[in-house]
């Protein structure tokens, strides 16, 4: 019987490490990011949706950000400055991004590859959908900043002065939202978030 290995591969996301040129005080997995980011667009889609009427389906959303990385298994993950130092970089790493995703959907069986491309590619998502995707990877690396922020860690400021900017550039009221009423709790205690919780 032939054997297919998409599952397996996006499995090893566990050992790709993010953040590889900054000092942090914890280790972040791809397969960390992953998961806060499909949690973070399911979130904002259903804000989208109920609290601002948007055109979206936040399972769609949560769906491509759970693969939005899938093809650093095999590219691994290019620091930032790297992918976005110039035109021809960027052109260049989207092109092998591209290619990274074709070769992963080429290890799942003919049957699931109409309901899993659109996922991993993000092809079926609206203008909208894709900001909110978007948006959720940019709020992952928001949070990781405030993390290392909390832990004394400095070397991150920079980055989270970066995200912010981005967050706010696209310019969506879900993002607005968060920003406003649900990131400051991410500087509360553990204490401090579940008072009056139980």
């Amino acid at each position: 019987m032939e054997r297919f290995a998409f599952a397996a591969l996006l499995a090893r996301q566990k050992y790709i490490t993010r953040w590889g040129l900054m000092r942090s005080s914890r280790t972040e997995t791809l397969a960390e990011h992953t998961a806060d980011t499909a949690q973070l667009a399911f979130l904002l889609g259903a804000l989208a949706k109920a609290q601002y009427g948007a055109d979206v389906d936040p399972a769609k959303i949560s769906a491509a950000a759970l693969y939005h990385d899938a093809g650093e298994i095999l590219t691994g993950d290019l620091p930032t400055p790297v992918k976005y130092k110039n035109h021809t970089l960027q052109t260049a790493y989207k092109a092998l991004e591209k290619t990274a995703e074709e070769s992963l959907l080429a290890l799942l069986p003919d049957a699931v590859l109409d309901e899993m491309a659109p996922a991993v590619t993000g092809s079926n998502l609206n203008e909208r959908e894709r900001k909110i995707l978007k948006a959720a990877d940019k709020l992952s690396a928001l949070l990781k900043c405030v993390e290392e922020h909390q832990s004394g860690n400095q070397e991150f400021e920079r980055a989270r002065a970066a995200q912010l900017q981005a967050l706010e550039a696209l310019a969506l009221p879900e993002v607005a939202f968060f920003l406003e009423t649900m990131l400051p709790c991410y500087y509360e205690t553990l204490d401090e978030l579940t008072a009056g919780v139980f």
